[in-house]
This record gives C-alpha cells, sequence and structure tokens, in this order.
C-alpha cells in the first residue's frame, strides 16, 4: 500500500491508497477525509454516496493542491482500518 495525503482544492485533506500516476490524473483506493473532532482527527468516507463496492477512484490532477507523505500514525490508522492482514501494534520488548 502506498498511502498518501492528498489535498485537494476544495481544502479537504484525503488519506488514499495511491495505486497510480498518469498524465492528467490519479488513480487512488479506499479514500478517506479527515475530520477535526474535538481536539483530535476523525476520519470518513470522502464520498459518502458512492456504492461500497467502488474502491477505486480516478482524480483529474488540476483538483490536486498537493500529494505528499502522511505522519506515520496516520498511516498506522490507514492501514488498519483497510489491510486485510492484522498487524500487531508496534511495542517496545523490555526485559
Amino acid at each position: 500500500m502506498t498511502v498518501k495525503l492528498i489535498r485537494m482544492w476544495s481544502g479537504e485533506d484525503v488519506i488514499a491508497d495511491l495505486s497510480e500516476e498518469k498524465n492528467d490524473s490519479i488513480v487512488i483506493n479506499n479514500p478517506i477525509v479527515a475530520i477535526p473532532q474535538q481536539g483530535q482527527i476523525g476520519f470518513a468516507p470522502w464520498s459518502p454516496l458512492i456504492s461500497q463496492k467502488v474502491k477505486e477512484l480516478e482524480v483529474i490532477k488540476r483538483y490536486v493542491v498537493y500529494i505528499s507523505e502522511p505522519q506515520e500514525d496516520i498511516v498506522d490508522q490507514y492501514n488498519q482500518m483497510f489491510s486485510t492482514i492484522a498487524t500487531p501494534t508496534k511495542k517496545l520488548i523490555l526485559s
């Protein structure tokens, strides 16, 4: 998975798996949007009216402000939400 933060011209911060970059567009999977909630960040489907069967969207690049790496804890949360493989949380082993 190539999890990216995509800032849209509309001001939305979209977290998604960037699967392909074309000349005029990008292809993303499982897009979610960050929503501030009482001092924390929550997540919601980027476009809640799209069928849940649709996992891949093509977005025209002119609507994208930038694409960047999200914070590591955001990537971990995203992977927990969409990964088909269960991974343990990162913990230190003390002896």
